[in-house]
């Protein structure tokens, strides 16, 4: 439609754009005005790790939000492994994609996504945004890493598939991220704008891999990436391309789900143009869920709606286009209904079982060196000293390591007799385990280095887990104290 007399009235307008949008909020509770929005039509919410104060407490919040609106989208990123929201005051109780590519068992990974499903599903979530279907062929990037399934694009694609197929089967709707593949960058999109400089035979045998794989296993969402592919558009980034998220997402591999994007408030969407004007350009790309991202207040949810129901008043963004995104939006919480929390078909969380795979399995996946295989054989006791490691934005604040075990001791508490384990993770060579194991070695005491996440160039960890996860943490723990029957 191209003439204002044949618009709907404003009022039906902002109708459409709320049923887009999918914001976060500040709190424990859920605020007012969210609620009075859900109850008139808004898309969904998501959950981040601010929202959450305890298990019961979470439980209260997804029951408000069920309360105001039964059918409505209830979201988080919950990949099991380093980035988790469920976990997000303990860690996660799964190893994560990096520990899952290595073990390389389909049905593991399934039952892993299952486990996963079964807890969102007794909160009454019905959206995760997750599995993390990226190909991590760059060992540098600072922002995917563990949360890959590897760096071998069939291995990523046959997990990705056995993990949507896992979670689906619960009932929750996976959401395949972050399109066309944010594997092989060196910037996190959080912070800045990255690029993919690889050519298209390249990308589309890596990068697009495990989203095909995805969307044949019947994928309910995937979700955006905000980078530059400049050998599928040299304008804008994925987020903002039609060229990418209709031309190729939706005409050549032929997906017909929900396309979500990634955050807005990130700075790799926004920084340049302001949050208020993505809404308008990823509508017109062809995104149909806008996740507008964390802390949004009633002020710019307002803001943003305005730019939107503006857009199509001008003609900048057709109202077919929006219709079009509002009914794909509704038609994924359709296909996923929600169980609203403390039903008769709802699991509760003591019914889950925690623990897949098992601590064996994981130690499995572990890289171990020569001279960590010494220093394992050495009959001394170890001490566990764990070197803060800052993480990325996405997995925020999650404990990690023996320390969320309280299994960890400080340096200054090291007996004379005691082998050394230092244990850190993003390990390179600005960060402070290599120096000190340098100086402890030097001093004549057995150190071994050990990396809880995705190996680096030069780190020289001995150890090299995969993963950060409290699942992790717990076999890293059992295999260094020599409590794990042997396995290593």
């Amino acid at each position: 439609m191209t003439s204002t007399e044949t618009l709907p009235t404003e009022t039906r307008l902002r109708a459409l754009a709320v049923a887009t949008m999918l914001p976060g909020f500040t709190g424990s509770t859920l605020p007012e005005w969210v609620g009075a929005e859900l109850r008139a039509g808004l898309g969904g919410v998501c959950l981040y790790g601010g929202n959450i104060r305890d298990p019961r407490q979470l439980e209260a919040l997804c029951a408000q939000v069920r309360g105001a609106s039964p059918g409505a989208l209830l979201a988080l990123d919950e990949e099991g492994g380093d980035v988790t929201r469920l976990h997000y005051l303990q860690g996660s109780n799964q190893p994560g994609n990096a520990v899952l590519g290595r073990l390389d068992d389909p049905q593991v990974t399934a039952a892993a996504a299952a486990a996963i499903g079964a807890e969102l599903r007794a909160l009454g979530v019905n959206l995760n945004l997750a599995p993390d279907a990226d190909v991590n062929s760059n060992p540098l990037n600072p922002v995917i890493g563990a949360r890959s399934f590897g760096a071998n694009a069939p291995l990523v694609a046959r997990h990705t598939a056995a993990w949507v197929r896992g979670l689906q089967g619960t009932g929750v709707a996976a959401c395949a991220k972050h399109f066309p593949g944010h594997g092989d960058t060196s910037a996190d999109s959080h912070l800045e704008l990255p690029s993919v400089a690889a050519d298209l035979r390249t990308l589309r045998g890596r990068e697009l891999a495990p989203f095909a794989a995805a969307i044949a296993a019947g994928v309910g969402a995937i979700m955006t990436s905000h980078l530059m592919l400049p050998a599928l558009d040299e304008q804008v980034p994925a987020t903002f391309s039609r060229r990418i998220l209709t031309d190729l997402l939706r005409g050549e591999l032929g997906f017909g789900g929900a396309i979500v994007t990634d955050a807005l408030d990130m700075a790799g969407a926004s920084a340049e143009t302001g949050i208020e004007a993505t809404a308008v350009r990823a509508l017109a790309a062809g995104a149909d869920l806008l996740c507008l991202g964390v802390d949004i207040d009633q002020g710019l949810y307002e803001r943003m709606v305005g730019h939107i129901v503006q857009a199509v008043q001008r003609g900048e963004l057709t109202l077919q286009r929006l219709r079009q995104a509002a009914a794909n939006s509704a038609a994924l919480a359709r296909r996923f209904p929600a169980n609203r929390p403390g039903s008769p078909a709802a699991a509760t969380a003591a019914d889950i079982r925690p623990g897949v795979p098992t601590g064996g399995q994981i130690t499995a996946a572990f890289e171990l060196n020569g001279h960590a295989r010494t220093w394992l054989a050495d009959p001394a006791p170890a001490a566990l000293v764990q070197v803060d490691s800052q993480a990325n934005m996405a997995v925020g604040f999650v404990p990690w390591g023996p320390a969320c075990l309280g299994a960890d001791i400080p340096l200054q508490r090291v007996a004379p007799g005691q082998k050394i384990a230092l244990i850190g993770r993003g390990l390179d060579a600005a960060h402070p385990v290599p120096a000190l194991a340098q100086r402890l070695r030097a001093q004549g005491r057995q150190v071994l280095v050990v990396d809880c996440g995705w190996p680096r160039a030069q780190a020289g960890a001995d150890v090299i887990t995969f993963g950060a996860s409290r699942a992790v943490s717990a076999a890293l723990v059992e295999l260094l104290n020599g409590t794990n029957g042997g396995r290593a």
